[in-house]
């Protein structure tokens, strides 16, 4: 009955008490690296009540340590239900984004996928996952170069990285079952849909820069028809050119 009548005296210092006491449990959990309940979380309550049903995404989400792929800055909010600066004005996706596009590609062990847009490197890491190879393509260096480390220090052995222009994609190692686009363009580059295999997704955000986008899901034809789908409105930074390239 005391406790009763002091919280009612001073309720508002029961109220500071009690968020300082859950504001010191979460600190405990960031400083210990322990982002396990927060993957978990992240899975139940922003991805799979928005429709994301494929199993081996879920599970991909889950097990990717997207903490692993944002500044240290940021690391305690790597799990939250948005997008993050990476530098360079470029953004780490918001994670339903990238459960959501990695759904639509229909990827499975046997599918090799080619990314336009490495950025932070978290969205190759949730589709090598998921598929058998991956081949991400960044044109920022520094991005580049800190993807790469990120990527070798956590193990992912099945995904090749390339310093270069996304909008000619990577002919080398083409045709690709699945292309994914995580920059938007006003047109779909003619370059990626010449490289996606005959029966293959793409899935690209189309719209004008820093507006919003449309992302589409692009399917080619075993005779090489494209047919188009518009998920849902986004809003991406725009697909970066190499200058000196796009004059040639």
């Amino acid at each position: 009955m005391k406790a009763l009548k002091f919280i009612h005296k001073f309720p508002v210092i029961f109220l500071l008490l009690i968020v300082f006491y859950f504001s010191a449990g979460s600190e405990s959990i960031g400083k210990s690296g322990d982002y396990t309940a927060a993957r978990k979380n992240m899975v139940l309550y922003q991805i799979r009540h928005r429709g994301i049903t494929d199993r081996a995404v879920l599970n991909a989400m889950e097990s990717v340590f997207r903490h692993e792929f944002v500044e240290a800055a940021y690391k305690r909010k790597a799990y939250e239900d948005r997008p993050l600066p990476i530098g360079y004005g470029q953004t780490i996706s918001q994670p339903y984004i990238v459960a959501i596009m990695s759904q639509l590609l229909n990827v499975d062990k046997e599918s090799r996928v080619l990314e336009i847009g490495t950025g932070s490197g978290y969205q190759a890491a949730v589709l090598a996952r998921i598929a058998k190879e991956v081949y991400t393509i960044e044109i920022v260096k520094p991005l580049h170069e800190r993807s790469q480390k990120a990527l070798n220090r956590l193990g992912y052995q099945n995904i090749r990285t390339l310093n270069a222009d996304g909008y000619f994609g990577w002919s080398a190692h083409a045709p690709f079952d699945a292309i994914i686009v995580t920059c938007a363009s006003d047109f779909i580059p003619p370059p990626l849909i010449d490289q996606l295999k005959p029966g293959g997704l793409m899935c690209i955000p189309v719209g004008p820069p820093f507006k919003v986008q449309h992302l589409v899901l692009v399917k080619k034809g075993e005779k090489g028809e494209l047919s188009t789908k518009v998920i849902t409105s986004v809003r991406f930074v725009p697909l970066t050119r190499n200058q000196s390239r796009k004059e040639e």
